[in-house]
């Protein structure tokens, strides 16, 4: 095929561009600077294509982009010579370039930095004062449920145990031991250069009973429960389920959260108190193979260095934590949109806002207690 080659010739009548060659994109570099000047002029704008070998969806382009341009700016153009394969590429090229421009970039700077904070800031201020109103619902439906207990639905109740407390038993157990082997070698580690070994038996209970047994369980709760709420009511909401409950007058608070809710105020207690068993006995292994701390002076020094009140602690956290994740999980399942897409989204919102909102309540309790010596 012939090189590429474009002739402008400029007389009264306007321009005229004579293209010959093959117009490929592999070389449109040595006509494109051209193409462009000739779009700039004043006059008619004639292109002759007579000459033309070869064309590719490149070139068409490059020519439905000139066409385009010379009709914006109202002058008159002629296209000549063309052979019909060619001009029909060109033709459905330049249909199928798109009318609307493309984004704007963002802008840039200190003003509109500080109106995007403000945005998130208001954004932030509707989703809490949302998930607020939807945790004073689920409360209300909860104590008027206490007062008419015939209302709850005693299997939806049993099968959200089942699966949320006793399908999760395993998991939580072996976490719970792991940290606990964790706790008791890296505890020995340090503890060993001040001859120390025996108060690992205080790093670990005092530990896993005050924060970690439930912490972790809760953490491990919002993923593998949280997240199963959502994506079940979510994907209820995308198929208008929840529509239909309303419209035969059920109230879907009452009938999809408070079961799951309550589920978790019975059973979170319940695994954290697995997961603080599973977690001593961890240690307590641990100390015995690490440190040569035997199963019965761990008992002795457990019972000698450990207040009832440290499991206490843990204990009064498992129901806050049990309605965070509940009511986290559900709230987000309500704002699923009509496309199977918000459900991914939502179900992943749900778990990072439970264990966000997890610890930051753990954390203000471990002030709350240390400020009045519990």
């Amino acid at each position: 095929m012939s090189a590429t080659a474009l002739r402008v010739s400029l007389s009264d009548d306007g321009t005229r561009l004579v293209v010959s060659g093959a117009l490929l994109t592999e070389r449109l570099g040595t006509v494109e600077t051209a193409f462009a000047r000739a779009g700039r002029g004043q006059g008619a704008l004639t292109l002759d294509l007579g000459a033309l070998e070869a064309i590719d969806t490149g070139g068409a382009w490059l020519i439905a982009d000139l066409r385009m341009r010379a009709a914006r700016s109202g002058r008159p153009f002629d296209m000549i010579g063309a052979d019909p394969g060619h001009l029909a590429l060109i033709d459905t090229v330049e249909q199928s370039i798109p009318d609307a421009p493309g984004e704007e970039p963002p802008e840039r700077g200190f003003v509109p930095w500080l109106a995007g904070i403000g945005r998130a800031t208001a954004g932030s201020g509707k989703v809490l004062s949302s998930l607020v109103g939807f945790l004073g619902l689920t409360l209300h439906r909860l104590a008027f449920t206490l007062l008419r207990p015939w209302r709850l639905r005693g299997a939806a109740l049993v099968t959200h145990m089942q699966e949320a407390g006793l399908n999760a038993v395993p998991v939580v157990a072996l976490m719970g031991f792991l940290i606990g082997v964790v706790l008791a070698f890296q505890g020995a580690a340090q503890l060993r250069q001040f001859g120390a070994e025996v108060f690992v038996v205080d790093l670990i209970a005092i530990s896993i009973l005050r924060e970690l047994g439930i912490m972790l369980t809760a953490i491990i709760v919002a993923g593998r429960s949280g997240s199963a709420f959502t994506a079940s009511i979510g994907t209820m909401k995308v198929q208008e389920e929840i529509d239909a409950m309303r419209t035969l007058g059920l109230d879907p608070v009452e009938v999809l959260v408070l079961p799951r809710v309550i589920a978790l105020l019975v059973m979170l207690p319940v695994l954290g108190l697995i997961a603080n068993l599973a977690g001593l006995f961890g240690g307590a292994l641990m100390s015995w193979i690490e440190l040569g701390v035997s199963p019965g002076m761990f008992i002795t020094r457990l019972r000698e260095g450990t207040d009832v009140w440290h499991l206490a602690v843990g204990m009064i956290k498992a129901p806050f934590f049990a309605v965070i994740i509940g009511v986290v999980a559900c709230w987000q399942a309500m704002q699923v949109g009509g496309s199977s897409a918000s459900v991914g989204q939502r179900t992943t919102a749900s778990v990072v806002q439970s264990i966000f909102l997890v610890i930051a309540v753990d954390a203000m309790f471990s002030i709350f207690f240390a400020e009045i010596g519990v």
